[in-house]
């Protein structure tokens, strides 16, 4: 009967010795970086979004409604692992070329595909290519969205070269950052374990977009970070 108590008696501890849940990064008291990864889902955003549960690292996904279609699976993933998801049209044409019923139809297109497949809709808009004018932002305004550009890149369409992404990212990595990447090229995922180690291990919260301009107080329509040249 001794042992029988000593069991009851060890049977709770689990469940009391659960972690309460994390408060939100706040990022004016530490370093935060945001990455982000555009284009996708790609094929190989499930071994990405394995890295990032694994460090406890957060991102933003700037998705396309053709690849949200046909792989839902992973939008769905990223929602409920906490990550956010954008918009990034739904077949990544220039906007400034396109009607402006056309880039409605393309914003529309992929918000539905999201909504669809993750059950949350984007709040965020990143234009193909990083290429706005008056006429998109006008479009982004109408949706309640403000467009959200980068810091820097990882260079990693160009290199596809895991040593070199990971180099290029540790060198644009700055406190506020957000880290321009994508998760089709298979050598940004494999380089992902080591970035998000060094990046940990000097200091960085990765967060979402959102926790990085959470104090910037920005409107519909607004671009943020605002290209050179485009200040006044």
């Amino acid at each position: 009967m001794a042992i029988a108590a000593v069991c009851v008696t060890l049977t709770p501890a689990p469940a009391s010795a659960q972690a309460p849940k994390k408060a939100p990064v706040d990022c004016t008291q530490v370093k935060c970086v945001a990455l982000t990864f555009d284009d996708g889902p790609g094929k190989y955003a499930g071994t990405l979004l394995d890295t990032l549960k694994k460090y406890d690292a957060k991102a933003t996904f700037f998705l396309e409604g053709q690849y949200v279609k046909s792989r839902p699976q992973f939008v769905k993933r990223m929602a409920a692992e906490g990550h956010e998801l954008g918009n990034h049209s739904y077949k990544h044409p220039d906007f400034r070329t396109l009607e402006t019923w056309e880039i409605r139809a393309e914003i529309k297109k992929t918000q539905d595909e999201i909504k669809k497949a993750a059950g949350v809709e984007p709040k965020l808009l990143r234009p193909p290519y990083g290429m706005a004018d008056l006429t998109v932002s006008e479009i982004a305004t109408e949706f309640g969205m403000p467009i959200i550009l980068w810091t820097g890149g990882s260079e990693d369409w160009k290199t596809k070269n895991v040593e070199a992404i990971k180099k290029k990212t540790l060198e644009v990595a700055k406190p506020g950052s957000i880290i321009l990447m994508h998760d089709w090229v298979k050598q940004t995922v494999d380089a992902m374990p080591s970035i998000v180690k060094s990046l940990q291990k000097k200091g960085y919260h990765l967060v979402t977009v959102s926790d990085i301009v959470k104090n910037e107080n920005l409107q519909p329509g607004d671009v943020f970070p605002v290209p050179e040249g485009w200040e006044k």
